[in-house]
């Protein structure tokens, strides 16, 4: 049996990571052990790695189904860069093209393949896999197999073949965003036999969530905007009209803008979305037809102009910006306009589907009209409920007034109970306000103990309270079970054990107040400035190289390089993201800029906290000696031997001690290093050598022994 110990060294050879994220390595582990796994992971919570180590460790070939061409492309092109040999096959290869990859997978030369369901699906295509040796099929976007999902795509049903066709080979199905009736849809529809279930937090809390009112939403975008400066995001817009006219008023107003809706032809989608991948504009206006699956780790913030339709189609999108892990904003215009704009979209459906598509807007909309922390009501959608409210959403930095709304809670969970659980959310309103019409009488719901017990609350509020109830995880929502409302753990909690619940009063919920920026510490505006050096350097070597930015180092890598500024081989490669492949491509380059950077910031007379050494690297480079460099630098010359000490102990090339101390000298100095140890103060070495050698020279010579005796 393959050992993780291999994926850990692939993680960091291919990916430049010491350890893997939450879970990662127990799916790999149940990969390699070649069982069948689900995962549901968020956007940016690295369900790639979950597959790409596994299929660079096992023998033979990874074969992915992916839903998007852009998707495909983006990933192979960010494995080629890591060192790892992919490709895909779709329909945008010419048939030369893809006989080369074909041949390619015969010869055992690659070891991922994308390929689209139509590809999989198509004439031959199976056969060809069977002269292979398919280590591990990876269905991406697991969500579209569901027609509960909420991008159902009808040829994901048929990928059931492979298990029927590949029945030993281990397959993984990964998604994003999956209640749990999809959950449970995505296992039987692709026969998983067994499957080990891994959900990950869907927590993304770098991610600052905001809604706002609809209106003057264009001047509410430029001034999010100038507080973006040149960072890369997307606006989600409901129509293919509005993703135009966005896009012109923003290029109007000197804004890198393009649009991208599926009403274009395939050239001019393609060019919108390269120029956005390599950040040649900085901001894309789409319709959903954009993003899935895009690997692009530096979107630093994603708005939504309209009210998306459902909340998993909400959380994926928001889910495209921070992949990183870097600080990132999601802002969501509301209107109850929109609303109604999207239950007309939707009652153009099938009738079942229709049905099913409007509870979920409610439940859209019940976000977007939330009073209590809005990242606990995403997450519990999902099912996860989280113990204490998140600090980084509209709502937490400007709580609304609330109530002990505990009697009002039990009332409406007692009347859940005695309909046992078999009523939706109007019925079991009528039952509270002693309504008298047919459901009602029909279902003998007038005859139990808390019918009309809340009278006195008004349809509206009723609405309203059991919104609050649903976001808060008190109560559930069936979909599959005619949208009744079920008990939950919490449920019991507040009927049994008295749990008290509060709500918010409704008409003195305040607006949210702007936050006071403060001004930033020194230390701040120099690492961003160093930053967007880094940055500038990222863009002009991925042109060179033909790659999008972010392939070569994510913005969280940059962020870390600009903070803990590594100047040498070693110190660049504990990096997180700066693999050794990538450092031989790409380190060396970057290392020279925050060396040039830190010259000019001293040169300005900024200090650059634990820089001050690396002046006197360049100063050494350039053939000055240290009596010359203190003079330079006015110090004294036993700080620029110590500067070269440290140098030398840190594995910079160039700087040889010997040329400062001779070896007889060292061999004596080193007696004393030895009885005294290497970390000894260097007045009680100039003691216990008799005041023989200069303190330069000791400073030296501990040097020196730390790297040839200690190692």
């Amino acid at each position: 049996m393959m050992e993780i110990r291999e994926a850990r060294e692939a993680l960091k050879l291919y990916f430049g990571y010491d350890n893997f994220r939450p879970m990662q390595e127990q799916i790999i582990s149940c990969i390699l052990k070649r069982q069948d796994v689900v995962v549901l992971m968020p956007t940016g919570g690295g369900k790639s790695v979950c597959y790409q180590v596994p299929a660079v460790v096992m023998p033979g070939l990874c074969v992915v189904i992916s839903p998007l061409i852009a998707l495909m492309k983006d990933q192979v092109e960010a494995l080629l860069e890591n060192g790892i040999n992919a490709a895909f096959l779709n329909s945008s290869l010419s048939a030369e093209e893809q006989y080369k990859v074909e041949n390619a997978c015969l010869a055992g030369n690659l070891k991922l393949l994308y390929v689209s369901p139509e590809k999989l699906l198509s004439a031959g295509f199976l056969s060809f896999l069977k002269r292979v040796q398919v280590s591990l099929f990876a269905v991406d976007e697991a969500h579209c197999i569901s027609a509960w999902g909420h991008d159902f795509r009808p040829e994901y049903t048929q990928l059931k073949i492979l298990k029927q066709q590949f029945s030993q080979t281990p397959m993984v199905a990964l998604t994003a965003t999956a209640d749990k009736l999809t959950q449970k849809d995505i296992q039987e529809q692709l026969y998983l036999r067994d499957p080990q279930i891994f959900i990950s937090s869907f927590d993304r809390p770098n991610i600052n969530l905001m809604v706002k009112p609809g209106r003057d939403r264009f001047n509410k975008i430029t001034e999010f905007l100038d507080k973006h400066h040149k960072q890369p995001g997307i606006i989600y817009c409901l129509s293919r009209k509005g993703t135009e006219a966005i896009a012109d008023k923003l290029k109007r107003s000197g804004f890198k803008a393009t649009c991208y809706h599926a009403g274009m032809n395939a050239q001019q989608r393609a060019k919108a979305q390269e120029d956005f991948l390599k950040d040649d504009v900085q901001i894309v206006c789409a319709t959903v037809a954009f993003g899935m699956g895009i690997d692009k780790s530096n979107v630093r913030w994603v708005i939504h102009y309209n009210l998306p339709k459902n909340i998993e189609g909400y959380y994926q999108e928001i889910g495209r910006a921070g992949r990183d892990g870097a600080k990132s904003d999601a802002l969501l215009f509301y209107s109850y306009a929109d609303v109604m704009s999207m239950r007309n979209m939707l009652m153009e459906g099938n009738e079942k589907q229709t049905e099913l598509q409007l509870v979920k807007l409610d439940r859209m909309q019940q976000y977007a009209e939330a009073t209590i922390c809005r990242r606990r009501i995403l997450l519990q959608y999902f099912g996860e409920t989280m113990s204490k409210d998140c600090g980084n959403c509209d709502i937490c930095r400007n709580p609304p007034t609330s109530f002990d709304g505990t009697l009002v809670v039990q009332k409406a969970l007692s009347a859940i109970a005695r309909t046992q659980e078999k009523v939706n959310m109007g019925l079991l309103i009528d039952v509270l306000r002693g309504s008298r019409n047919a459901q009602v009488m029909e279902g003998g719901y007038d005859r139990i103990k808390t019918y009309g017990a809340g009278r006195d609350i008004g349809t509206m509020d009723w609405q309203r309270y059991l919104h609050q109830m649903l976001n808060a995880g008190l109560v559930e929502l069936a979909y599959d079970q005619n949208y009744t409302l079920k008990l939950t753990e919490q449920s019991r909690q507040v009927l049994f054990e008295g749990r008290k619940v509060q709500l918010v009063k409704f008409d003195e919920v305040k607006q949210p107040v702007e936050e006071v920026r403060k001004a930033r510490p020194k230390k701040e505006v120099i690492q961003d400035a160093l930053f967007e050096r880094l940055r500038a350097l990222r863009k002009r070597m991925a042109d060179e190289h033909g790659v999008p930015p972010y392939v070569i180092f994510s913005d969280s890598t940059l962020q870390e390089m600009a903070a803990e500024k590594p100047t040498n081989r070693i110190a660049m490669l504990s990096i997180s993201g700066v693999g050794s492949l990538k450092y031989e491509r790409y380190g060396y380059d970057f290392v020279n800029e925050i060396i040039n950077f830190i010259t000019d910031e001293q040169e300005k007379g900024n200090k650059v906290k634990g820089a001050t050494h690396l002046v006197t690297y360049e100063a050494f480079k350039n053939g000055n000696n240290p009596e010359q460099i203190a003079q330079q630098r006015k110090l004294n010359p036993v700080t620029i031997y110590s500067h070269l000490a440290t140098l030398y102990e840190q594995g910079y090339e160039g700087v040889d001690l010997y040329r400062f101390v001779n070896k007889k000298e060292y061999l004596a100095i080193c007696k004393s290093i030895e009885s005294l140890g290497a970390d000894a103060k260097l007045k009680d070495l100039y003691d216990a050598l008799g005041e023989q050698y200069e303190y330069h020279k000791i400073r030296l010579s501990i040097a020196i022994f730390k790297r040839e005796q200690l190692g």
